[in-house]
């Protein structure tokens, strides 16, 4: 359990160290145009990925391997949607289909957490 959030823990610290890299890299050769959603990219893994990983480390608890798989795709997924948007902002230009990535990732989310339901359901069902 420990091991699982240990490598959960630092996969998302170097996925949000990457994502402020390449923000930062690719600001400095966007010839003065800024997007806030390039800028702050990284903030997705760092506060859904690097703080709750942290807290359970700190608490010993663990949701489980399905929530883990889940949950990181949901962080890739909205890190990409950042960074897509991002890019077209800085390009100058729009896409109707950039709506695609908050809804993937808010659905990704919201399995997750059912999935932390069913799992100590099933815990403390199989109990009873």
């Amino acid at each position: 359990m420990e091991k699982e959030l240990k490598k959960n823990l630092l996969y998302n610290t170097v996925w949000a160290t990457f994502l402020a890299l390449f923000g930062a890299i690719y600001e400095l050769f966007s010839h003065g145009v800024t997007s806030y959603y390039m800028i702050y990219g990284f903030a997705v893994p760092l506060i859904m990925g690097v703080l709750p990983y942290e807290v359970m480390l700190i608490l010993n608890r663990f949701p489980g391997k399905a929530f883990a798989n889940i949950w990181n795709t949901a962080i890739a997924t909205l890190s990409i949607g950042c960074l897509f948007k991002g890019v077209l902002e800085i390009y100058g230009t729009t896409n109707r289909l950039i709506i695609v990535y908050p809804i993937a990732g808010a659905t990704l989310v919201l399995i997750s957490l059912l999935s932390i339901y069913k799992t100590s359901c099933s815990r403390n069902c199989m109990r009873s």
